[in-house]
């Protein structure tokens, strides 16, 4: 797809769903934003079907190597949280649900930018057993693992496929944290929550609140269905125990802004810091892993320029 192909609109019902200027202004505060009903009640059927057929092992496509940091669950893992990167790249019609240009253009909206690709998406399924280890996430936020990225502005939609509230372990946010000025980072932090101590990571919160003279206010996201919630790259997030009786089922859909590009960003052992991409997306002129590249990374949303008379 060309960027002269690409020109998305909005009907004007969905117009009256982007945030307002008050919520571009939360968002800036606080570091997140509850959507209104970006989804519609068939899309959401539909991405429930979509993703049983995918858990049942449909897939449109496969990646062709499998990068050294991939979530990828299948059945012999057995009954944990299961997370599944690449999600919109091997199967289409969640692939199709997710490139909404409506979800592109209210984090065009947040991230005040003219442009946002898709980064990444992960298919989530947490499992109603409360004491299951796996189904509580530690504190933790996003830009830690893309340190090869250049963009602040990056953020991610958590998309449940279902009303969810405190008692499924919805995501729920450190309340300004994506403001705070950072101490004590290590190389470690650009390993996944999965691979840390957690109390290690609730260590970590405290003491960068401390730094920052800031209260630990954690804000549990209560989202209906077909609604969805967005956080900064920067917010510190996580998520508790699913006692609801029923799966937390839910996509992290991580999006870059238009500016967004491959950096290189050295760790103390003398290697770059790196992201899964960089085994699958094409390069640039100059060598680069291409955080642009349609096949993995497409545009959702592109602002066009007024027309002159």
């Amino acid at each position: 797809m060309t960027t002269t192909e690409f020109s998305p609109t909005l009907t004007a019902e969905e117009q009256e769903l982007l945030p307002s200027d008050d919520d571009v202004r939360h968002y800036a505060e606080h570091g997140w934003y509850l959507s209104k009903k970006l989804l519609t009640d068939d899309e959401v059927d539909a991405l429930v079907a979509a993703t049983d057929r995918y858990y049942a092992g449909d897939r449109d496509r496969l990646l062709p190597v499998r990068p050294p940091k991939l979530a990828y669950w299948d059945p012999s893992k057995g009954d944990v949280q299961r997370h599944n990167d690449y999600v919109h790249h091997e199967h289409d019609a969640i692939g199709a649900i997710l490139r909404k240009p409506l979800i592109g253009a209210v984090a065009a909206r947040l991230a005040r930018a003219e442009e946002i690709r898709v980064f990444q998406s992960t298919l989530i399924w947490k499992p109603p057993i409360s004491g299951e280890p796996s189904n509580i996430v530690p504190w933790h936020f996003d830009k830690h693992y893309w340190a090869s990225s250049s963009s602040e502005k990056m953020l991610t939609a958590f998309i449940p496929f279902h009303d969810c509230g405190e008692e499924m372990g919805t995501i729920t946010m450190v309340d300004g944290s994506h403001r705070w000025k950072e101490i004590g980072a290590d190389d470690t932090v650009v390993r996944h929550f999965a691979d840390r101590d957690r109390d290690q990571l609730e260590e970590m919160l405290a003491e960068n609140a401390a730094h920052n003279g800031a209260s630990i206010r954690k804000i549990p996201m209560v989202i209906p269905r077909g609604h969805m919630s967005f956080h900064h790259c920067r917010t510190y997030h996580g998520s508790g125990a699913n006692v609801s009786g029923r799966p937390r089922r839910a996509i992290s859909l991580h999006l870059q802004d238009g500016d967004n590009a491959w950096r290189e960003y050295p760790l103390s052992d003398g290697t770059l810091a790196g992201y899964n991409h960089d085994t699958l997306v094409r390069r640039t002129h100059d060598g680069r892993p291409d955080y642009a590249d349609p096949e993995y990374c497409p545009v959702i949303w592109r602002h066009r320029a007024p027309q002159g008379g």
